[in-house]
């Protein structure tokens, strides 16, 4: 049996926390207890929590600052690494380096400031960079791959890695960091100087684009499904009738149909069941199978 309660020895500096809901982390305000979460601040201590997972044969579960996943009311077992105080941001002289646990918001707000083009689109994408990198986010006919030039990762073996674009192999709402389980450190954005005044004014659209049509106002997972080739998730939805549907607390959202927000003390088992009659709802309607955007991780309750 591990004694998790040892690494508040072995890392004095380093925040961490037993026995913790995540939901008190989630965008979705759901998710049940890790054993154990750590907060690491630099890559020499997301390498000394790797050598010690491996050590112990300890299940490691890596987050940015959970935007897009539900976590069952279960929780995590294990230990779960969440990289939100890995925040710094450098700007350079072709693009700006990022660690994991910075803001994808806060990043384009800092390319805006040293008139930077390329980064417009991620002004309203909510998750962190290594997230927004590990899913190749997007919004607004932008994604991570067209301006990354490079990812730092930490293997599954604790080694230290560079993966350019290329061998990041980004795709539709993927990379190869889904399957290598490497620990994302940062990325670098090769970005080209622009006009500042443009590109605050493009910023300025897309947030009022985002704001007028996405339902902010409540915690939600963000988008929920694939766009499936052919077709709209959001109309889809919306025209088999299904906005304003209540499962528990979890709603499809009467603002946008590609939302499920959590309306009144929502479950992580709301949302999954949520899920599982939209995507039975649409098969039997139209035949078209949604394959989740969302992550869904950890335990059934028991």
């Amino acid at each position: 049996m591990v004694n998790f309660q040892n690494l508040s020895q072995l890392f004095p500096e380093m925040t961490i926390k037993y026995n913790e809901a995540l939901a008190n982390y989630s965008y979705t305000k759901t998710g049940g207890p890790a054993d154990v979460i750590v907060f690491p601040k630099s890559k020499t201590e997301v390498q000394q929590i790797i050598d010690w997972v491996n050590q112990h044969q300890v299940p490691l579960t890596v987050f940015g600052n959970l935007s897009n996943l539900i976590v069952r009311d279960g929780g995590m077992a294990g230990i779960v690494m969440i990289l939100t105080q890995m925040n710094h941001i450098e700007v350079s002289v072709d693009g700006i380096y990022a660690e994991s646990g910075a803001a994808m918001i806060e990043t384009s707000q800092q390319a805006l400031a040293a008139e930077y083009t390329g980064l417009e689109f991620a002004c309203g994408i909510p998750g962190s960079v290594g997230g927004a990198v590990f899913m190749n986010a997007g919004a607004y006919e932008g994604e991570v791959k067209d301006c990354i030039q490079y990812v730092d990762v930490l293997t599954a073996e604790g080694e230290l890695k560079r993966f350019s674009n290329e061998e990041s192999q980004f795709t539709y709402r993927n990379s190869i960091f889904q399957d290598n389980q490497a620990v994302i450190l940062g990325a670098f954005f090769a970005l080209g100087k622009g006009d500042s005044q443009a590109i605050k004014e493009r910023m300025d659209h897309l947030t009022y684009l985002r704001q007028s049509k996405q339902p902010l106002e409540y915690p939600s997972c963000g988008s929920v499904f694939k766009r499936p080739e052919g077709y709209f998730t959001g109309k889809l939805i919306q025209d088999a009738g299904l906005q304003g549907y209540r499962i528990g607390g979890a709603e499809i959202s009467r603002k946008h149909a590609g939302f499920i927000v959590n309306v009144a003390e929502a479950t992580a088992t709301d949302y999954t069941e949520m899920i599982a009659f939209i995507q039975e709802t649409i098969f039997n309607k139209y035949g078209v199978h949604l394959e989740t955007e969302v992550r869904i991780l950890g335990r059934e309750k028991e």
